[in-house]
């Protein structure tokens, strides 16, 4: 049986920023994208982890410097992550014709672990205990801008960032708001590292998402920031771009592992291009989850094929920025956005060779070609998938 969606209102996307090791910005990271420059570099903190490890971090004192321009006084009472947050934030509304204030705009965020740093040592002191807490983040960061309603925080592991998306959508597609804010970020921390190290899921190299000779991901930090409206004349944009359709799906494979035969991926896939009345011949990208893990990318390669997507060209933009956690289905949609506007096709970094069993059309070179719809692919612990369509 055909599922039957009623679409109330367009949802359009507006003004955004990305914040990463690359830039501040979302057009100095794309700048640093199509000069081939990737963010990952070896760290030796023994903070993080005994041993060097590849990550790729923002610059802490570029992180202070550019905060206390912003805030003039009390720059200390917020954590490192508070501040990328309202860093990000902030460079988004320079571009945003509405009050964040405005009682029919909400803020949306997403993020796995938020201030869970606090945790670790001398920092317990610095904050109160509730600072831990994510609500506690999310009250910080949407009051600093004097908004009036409670914010939305999604945490659902590494779908956080696109089911955030897709939950701001929903609200204003059924008129629950006129506007959101959807903020997505996460900062690398010993408690975060340690985890993945306990997988093995870490590469001692920079991460190869769907290459042959790929040996784990890479952890990376930074916040996204995209606006969500109803009115397409507030989106600051002449070539409207629209949230089509979106879905999630649960495979309950394992706590940390993905489904090996891609079914729960393929799961919301199949209802987000149903939604989005778009077919496999309609997509002109998708914007992987590609983790470079082996189990993630051969699942995604499945699903993909699944879906009769394989010779749509793909990409991961992990490879330049890494695994951002709660910010990565918000920054990598952003760069999907970007695509639609630009016409262009950012190349897959690390890929040199096929490494899964159902070889995909992966971008190898940046490329000029017109892009009107993009799906955005996206998985995490516990079995949780997630996909989306933008694009006009």
């Amino acid at each position: 049986m055909r599922t039957c969606y009623f679409k109330m209102r367009k949802v359009f996307f507006g003004a955004d920023n990305i914040i990463t090791s690359l830039g501040f910005t979302t057009q100095e990271n794309v700048n640093q994208i199509l000069e081939d420059n990737i963010g990952i570099r070896t760290v030796d903190d023994p903070g993080l982890y005994p041993n060097p490890i590849p990550a790729s971090l923002i610059d802490c004192k570029l992180i202070s410097h550019r905060f206390a321009d912003l805030v003039q006084n009390n720059s200390n009472h917020f954590t490192i992550l508070e501040k990328i947050f309202l860093l990000s934030i902030t460079d988004s509304l320079k571009y945003s014709s509405f009050d964040p204030a405005d009682a029919r705009t909400v803020f949306v965020i997403s993020s796995t672990k938020g201030n869970v740093d606090l945790l670790e040592g001398s920092k317990r002191q610095a904050f109160e205990p509730d600072r831990v807490h994510l609500w506690r983040m999310a009250e910080i960061i949407s009051q600093h801008f004097g908004n009036p309603n409670k914010p939305v925080i999604i945490c659902n592991a590494c779908i956080s960032g696109s089911v955030a998306i897709m939950a701001a959508a929903r609200m204003i597609s059924e008129g629950i708001y006129d506007h959101a804010i959807v903020t997505g970020g996460d900062a690398v921390s010993e408690f975060i590292v340690s985890g993945f190290m306990s997988f093995q899921a870490l590469s001692p190299d920079p991460c190869k998402p769907f290459d042959g000779n790929r040996t784990g991901l890479s952890l990376g930090e930074g916040c996204g920031t995209v606006v969500l409206t109803a009115d397409s004349t507030k989106t600051g944009y002449s070539q409207q771009v629209e949230y089509l359709g979106g879905a999630t799906s649960n495979d309950a494979n394992h706590i940390s592992g993905p489904s090996r035969d891609g079914e729960g991926l393929y799961l919301s896939i199949a209802p987000a291009m149903e939604e989005a009345q778009v077919t496999p011949q309609d997509l002109d990208f998708i914007s992987a989850h590609g983790t470079a893990t082996p189990y993630n990318d051969e699942m995604e390669s499945l699903a993909l094929t699944w879906a009769g997507l394989g010779n749509v060209p793909v990409n991961s933009f992990k490879g330049y920025i890494g695994h951002t956690l709660g910010a990565a289905g918000v920054i990598e949609t952003i760069l999907s956005i970007y695509s639609i506007r630009n016409n262009i096709l950012f190349k897959s970094a690390g890929y040199r060779e096929n490494g899964v069993s159902r070889p995909l059309n992966v971008i190898t070179e940046h490329t000029r070609s017109p892009v009107r719809k993009v799906l955005k692919t996206a998985s995490g612990f516990g079995g949780c998938n997630a996909a989306m369509v933008v694009g006009y």
